[in-house]
């Protein structure tokens, strides 16, 4: 027997997390039945396991894609407001059930996973693990090695104090700066709070994989070397299938 939170993810609907809100929304079922506490387990070989009447199933073949996102899309598989989502993006051929690793903001762009690997988006996302993300930030107001340096050793945020960031001023007004955190607009508020105003911002750089030949909006598969290399950043796990689809599809619209 196992939570219902990490079946969800398990098949590949959505992340723990975001099948703990499934489950509270009462959009999952067991048996024909709507179950809303948190702490409930199945069986999937004994039990039929349903979300929004869909039947999961555990046998998914695993996908990897590695986007770079545009501004303007929202990092979710639904949007209640309508907006467009990252899975906008991909070919409308393509049929199989991904989700975003983490988030980027409505007007934050650049490297973004996408996969319907359960565990190894909670490898990802535990805090635990403290995955490295790497940004680039167009700033506006005073950029000072001192005002950095706050940065560098923890600043005071209303949500707690941030952990040490890694950061570097490339020019006047951009910043090169990787954090392990994943706070909800982590890194614009970071600056807000030495009094810069983030304009534009891009992540470079998660989990060791780079943005390296992938054109703004543009998704490709990620190769079986890279997946290898993705796991053992995450927890350590060497063996990996080789996937699907190969390093150079483009899944763009």
């Amino acid at each position: 027997m196992e939570r219902l939170q990490k079946l969800i993810a398990r098949a590949g609907i959505c992340s723990r997390r975001a099948a703990e809100d499934l489950i509270a929304a009462g959009r999952v079922t067991v048996d024909g039945k709507i179950v809303r506490e948190l702490g409930a387990k199945a069986e999937p070989s004994q039990n039929k396991i349903r979300v929004d009447g869909r039947l999961l199933t555990f046998d998914a073949e695993k996908i990897y894609l590695l986007m770079n996102k545009p501004r303007g899309y929202v990092s979710t598989v639904h949007d209640d407001r309508g907006r467009r989502t990252v899975l906008d993006l991909l070919d409308e051929n393509f049929s199989e059930r991904v989700y975003p690793v983490g988030r980027l903001d409505l007007n934050s762009e650049g490297l973004l996973l996408l996969t319907n690997d359960g565990d190894l988006t909670n490898a990802l996302l535990h805090p635990r693990r403290e995955v490295t993300k790497t940004y680039r930030a167009r700033v506006t107001g005073t950029v000072t090695e001192d005002k950095l340096d706050k940065l560098r050793t923890g600043i005071e945020l209303d949500d707690g104090l941030t952990a040490p960031a890694e950061i570097y001023l490339l020019d006047d007004g951009l910043v090169e700066i990787t954090i392990h955190e994943g706070r909800n607009r982590q890194v614009r508020r970071m600056f807000a709070a030495i009094g810069c105003d983030v304009k534009r911002l891009r992540r470079v750089k998660f989990a060791g994989l780079t943005l390296d030949g992938l054109k703004v909006g543009q998704v490709r598969s990620l190769s079986a070397d890279e997946i290898s290399r993705l796991k053992n950043f995450a927890c350590g796990c060497a063996t990996v299938a080789v996937p699907r689809f190969g390093s150079s599809v483009k899944f763009v619209r």
